[in-house]
């Protein structure tokens, strides 16, 4: 019998909701399991907090000891990060006798030395951790080993990594050979680390130019076309075929990473909350990352090269070793198909999803 799943979500994330794009994935990827999922959102920023919980007090009448699957950032609940009233969400579906859980996409609090950034910080653990005691499971993206806000990992904490937001099939992805060396960076990062970002890759592939010779660089995603100035700028005396696209739909992306030969991943650290790196993952591609504490296994089972981010020379040095040695690229590839499959592929998330819903 199809059971009904809600997975609920808050402001709606423009141009890309990646997290909506992850609902639908998942969705389909749970009706071989007998779930029908429905998406509902609670648009607080369009009619306000108080007929958005009314709205959803009515709705949640008929979901008595249906899964509801809420999910959580805290930029989703709060239009300045301080998402306190994500608890009265809970409550409510609490009060209406649904079964729910909380899938943390946001794993850890926001941090930065300014004072209301702290202030932010504190509000968001309190956040998390009061959702922590009123969930009936608390699904995390990440190992919750590796959270600082929690002291002991608590018997209703479940890991499950994200998928790539991309219509992958069980066939290897069919890679469009060419004679130049090309190297991929899937979206950059908005404000100041995004120019952090840039500039390790201008010096990674001008490192690269110099010692290889002609390469490509295809810089696509969400913030890439902010970049293109800065970009051409940095790689103009250099022997580099530039190309920076925005957003592109999700069979443009796999055809980009089909074209690469190696996916450059500079973004805050590699974890297996990352979805545009477990998309490279998915291409069956060498990823060169930083590592965080969220950095663990499975992610470092793919064919990832760890350099540390405060050592420029190192990320430099790994770029040329991954494109010069067809060997070498040809292992992490494998790496990287074997990790898709066994972890990152929907069908094997949807897996682990029903084996808890199924078991709670």
């Amino acid at each position: 019998m199809t059971r009904q799943l809600i997975a609920l979500l808050g402001r709606k994330d423009e141009p890309t909701d990646a997290v909506e794009e992850y609902c639908r994935y998942l969705g389909a990827a749970l009706q071989p399991h007998d779930f029908q999922m429905q998406i509902r959102r609670v648009p607080w920023e369009l009619h306000g907090w108080h007929r958005s919980l009314r709205a959803l007090r009515l709705q949640s009448a008929a979901w008595r000891d249906t899964w509801v699957l809420v999910q959580y950032t805290a930029l989703a609940w709060s239009a300045r990060g301080f998402p306190l009233k994500f608890l009265r969400v809970l409550r409510l579906l609490k009060s209406a006798g649904a079964r729910f859980a909380v899938v943390f996409h946001d794993v850890e609090p926001f941090s930065s030395p300014r004072l209301i950034d702290r202030l932010r910080h504190r509000v968001q653990r309190h956040t998390m951790r009061r959702a922590l005691d009123l969930v009936d499971t608390a699904i995390f993206t990440v190992p919750p080993e590796k959270l600082s806000w929690l002291k002991t990992t608590p018997s209703k904490a479940v890991f499950i990594p994200v998928g790539a937001n991309l219509p992958f099939t069980e066939a290897p992805i069919a890679r469009n050979s060419s004679d130049i060396p090309t190297v991929g960076v899937f979206s950059i990062t908005g404000g100041e680390q995004g120019a952090r970002e840039t500039r390790h890759i201008i010096a990674a592939v001008q490192h690269a130019a110099q010692k290889l010779g002609r390469i490509r660089l295809s810089v696509f995603g969400r913030h890439s076309e902010m970049r293109e100035e800065v970009l051409r700028q940095g790689l103009q005396y250099f022997p580099v075929e530039l190309s920076v696209e925005g957003v592109v739909d999700s069979e443009q992306v796999i055809s980009r990473l089909a074209a690469c030969d190696v996916l450059l991943f500079v973004r805050n650290g590699i974890s297996t909350r990352r979805s545009s790196a477990i998309a490279g993952i998915g291409a069956g591609l060498p990823i060169i990352a930083h590592p965080i504490s969220e950095t663990s296994p499975p992610i470092t089972d793919a064919g990832v090269v760890l350099v540390n981010p405060g050592d420029p020379d190192k990320l430099n040095e790994a770029l040329v070793h991954v494109l010069s040695d067809a060997t070498f690229r040809a292992k992490l590839s494998a790496r990287s198909r074997a990790a898709y499959k066994a972890h990152f592929a929907w069908p094997a998330i949807a897996a682990r999803f029903a084996a808890v819903l199924n078991s709670r």
